[in-house]
């Protein structure tokens, strides 16, 4: 467990020895990395060492600026936590300065060096002391600085994609939509260091930068939009309240949408054709029995007591996906929908019936069926497609995504169909609503315009998730993922409401 320490520290000469014997203890126990890095250093010539820490609990990283006497430098000294890598990749963070002191020189965020030299070409995303949010570059050792400055304040939102010799920042206040900029033709070489760092100008005082939910991305190519199964992935879990996001699990292959069980210590999640279960306490994966049928797809629904699963697979690679029931504990599916393709999303509070949606003769439509099966209703009946629905707790709205407008966005209406309505506008297309099971909040995906089609909803993209009160209101992003389709195509929502299960992706995981 990490020490804690304060945001604004006065250096004293005890102090400066405490600190550098800590410093010395702390830099040997971490000889191997810190968290997902793999070392530290400080650039530039400083008075007093920088240093890191990781909290393994949190996944909170803390790192402290080293000091020296301005003036000494043309470039600001920084303390450096990096991970070597090849080729292209994303890095995401969520920053924060402690104890912002305006009369100072800082920044902190995210860099990519050439080498670990004073004078290497590098690339940043930074936020500073006042709040202003920046780009700064280096295109050789000899060159000044090039800066690039956002007309956004107080962002703490950071990300940093790298495309060959071009790159992409993404900054935002956590909650808002990214902002993008993009610096091309920067040549920094094939093997770089990517990390987060901070620096300040300041002898007398050592700053503190708070880096969250860090998250370090090799993006799969935009040619393969259709998801596959042998990209690796992440099981994560977010806190509503606090954003905070945790790994608790990771696959070398492709995982998809995770529901919670009852108890609120399990979920199931597909993989591969199969389904699985992941205990949270003790982190096991263990395989749910189908009784041999191996081509499930991403769509999987828990019944409201938590006995039945409602699943789809496909009978052979021939046929269109079809709806079957199965017990939660495992067993032998039954067949359930006579058509396809039949793709399950919600039960009724009952047990009785199915919602799921349906293509029939081109067109995608909202049915129900009962659970033992046989004749189908058809809810909707409007031209387009109408996908993913789901019944409120109360059982007084089915939610939906409709593209009947020309634009994806989430509807609801009455169980019988009337009353139909739009629940979400705006610049995104918006996917896969789960109600809050205290009936209090929506959260839902969203993509860019940019990156998906009013009627599809791609693998491997900059997706949203976004929250707003189910009595409506501004949605608010409480996730920037790297995903699409299988984050949280089925309901994501545990128990108590306070925390949502979803997957994202990666080419390689580190």
């Amino acid at each position: 467990m990490k020490k804690k320490l304060s945001g604004t520290v006065v250096v004293t000469p005890l102090f400066f020895l405490g600190l550098l014997l800590f410093v010395n203890i702390f830099v040997f126990s971490q000889a191997k990395g810190v968290g997902i890095f793999d070392g530290q250093t400080d650039i530039g010539q400083v008075i007093q060492p920088g240093v890191a820490m990781y909290d393994t609990e949190t996944d909170e990283y803390e790192i402290l600026s080293p000091a020296t006497n301005n003036g000494l430098l043309n470039q600001d000294p920084i303390h450096f936590v990096w991970k070597q890598i090849k080729g292209d990749f994303i890095i995401y963070a969520q920053v924060n300065l402690l104890a912002r002191d305006t009369n100072l020189s800082t920044r902190l965020g995210c860099m990519i060096r050439t080498n670990l030299d004073a004078n290497s070409p590098n690339i940043s995303a930074s936020i500073d002391e006042k709040g202003e949010t920046s780009i700064e570059y280096v295109k050789d050792p000899d060159d000044s600085i090039n800066e690039v400055r956002y007309a956004l304040k107080n962002a703490n939102v950071i990300q940093l994609q790298r495309d060959g010799n071009d790159y992409i920042i993404r900054v935002a206040k956590f909650g808002e939509p990214f902002i993008t900029r993009q610096v091309t033709n920067l040549n920094l070489g094939d093997d770089v260091f990517v990390g987060l760092f901070i620096g300040s100008i300041n002898q007398d005082k050592v700053e503190k930068g708070i880096y969250n939910n860090i998250r370090l991305t090799i993006p799969v190519p935009k040619i393969l939009s259709i998801y596959r199964t042998d990209i690796g992935s992440n099981l994560e879990i977010l806190d509503i309240e606090t954003g905070n996001r945790k790994i608790v699990y990771s696959d070398t292959s492709s995982i998809h949408a995770p529901i919670w069980q009852k108890d609120g210590n399990t979920l199931i999640y597909g993989k591969q054709g199969l389904l699985y279960t992941f205990d949270l306490v003790r982190k096991k994966c263990t395989l749910l029995n189908t009784a041999g049928m191996k081509n499930n797809s991403n769509d999987h629904v828990l019944s409201c007591d938590g006995k039945m699963l409602g699943i789809c697979i496909r009978p052979t690679e021939t046929e269109a996906p079809i709806m079957y029931t199965v017990p939660a504990s495992g067993g032998h599916p039954k067949r359930i929908s006579k058509k396809g393709p039949s793709f399950p999303h919600c039960w009724s509070l009952d047990g009785k019936m199915l919602l799921f949606a349906g293509s029939r003769e081109g067109e995608f439509e909202i049915y129900k069926i009962s659970a033992r099966g046989g004749k189908e209703y058809r809810i909707t009946n409007t031209r387009g497609m109408d996908d993913c629905p789901e019944y409120s707790p109360d059982g007084k709205y089915i939610y939906f995504s409709s593209n009947r407008t020309g634009s994806m966005h989430i509807w609801r209406m009455k169980p019988d169909g009337s009353d139909q309505e739009m629940v979400t506008a705006g610049g995104f297309y918006d996917w896969f609503p789960h109600v809050s099971p205290n009936g209090k909040w929506i959260v839902f995906l969203s993509y860019s315009k940019d990156d998906a089609s009013p009627s599809g909803h791609p693998s491997y993209r900059q997706v949203y998730l976004r929250l707003m009160p189910v009595s409506g209101g501004e949605p608010k992003i409480i996730a920037y993922v790297y995903g699409g389709q299988g984050t949280i195509n089925s309901p994501c929502w545990s128990p108590d409401s306070k925390k949502i299960a979803f997957a994202s992706y990666s080419d390689t995981q580190y």
